[in-house]
């Protein structure tokens, strides 16, 4: 269970710090030009989610490039759309959820429970963090077999 807790950290922790600064900093400047807490949820649950996403994709991107290169294979369109599809096969259920419903409704309501747009923020993308995980490891695991051999 360690290594595995290991290879999920090592896959989740860059992209979380990512998200977690542009979370921040977008739903702060959100919040300071509209006064909305509705417009401060969406803008921090969506720029979060690209900073998120665009550091996991980047990341697969590279570090399959660098193992088609050891193998003197060129990445290729097809294979672009391999990490793609296997990024909507681990994510796609848990995101789905999480950017509909539960992120932007605790990023709503958290700041405004709290009376304080940052610290809700934080929570409110910690508290949804956990529903986020479970139902994403879970296809990662079963996923990584079928969907991550890139040759």
């Amino acid at each position: 269970m360690k290594k595995k807790l290991v290879e999920w950290v090592k896959r989740y922790l860059p992209a979380e710090i990512v998200s977690i600064i542009l979370t921040l900093i977008s739903s702060v400047l959100a919040y300071k030009f509209t006064s909305s807490h509705l417009t401060t949820a969406l803008i921090g649950t969506w720029v979060g989610n690209i900073g998120y996403f665009g550091t996991i994709l980047l990341t697969d991107i590279f570090q399959t490039n660098r193992a088609l290169a050891y193998k003197n294979m060129p990445y290729t369109y097809k294979i672009l759309i391999q990490n793609i599809r296997a990024l909507i096969v681990e994510f796609g259920l848990a995101e789905v959820f999480d950017s509909i419903f539960v992120r932007p409704m605790l990023m709503y309501h958290f700041p405004i429970w709290l009376g304080d747009i940052s610290m809700g923020i934080l929570l409110a993308k910690f508290t949804a963090d956990i529903t986020f995980y479970i139902p994403a490891i879970v296809a990662y695991e079963l996923s990584k077999k079928k969907f991550r051999k890139f040759e």
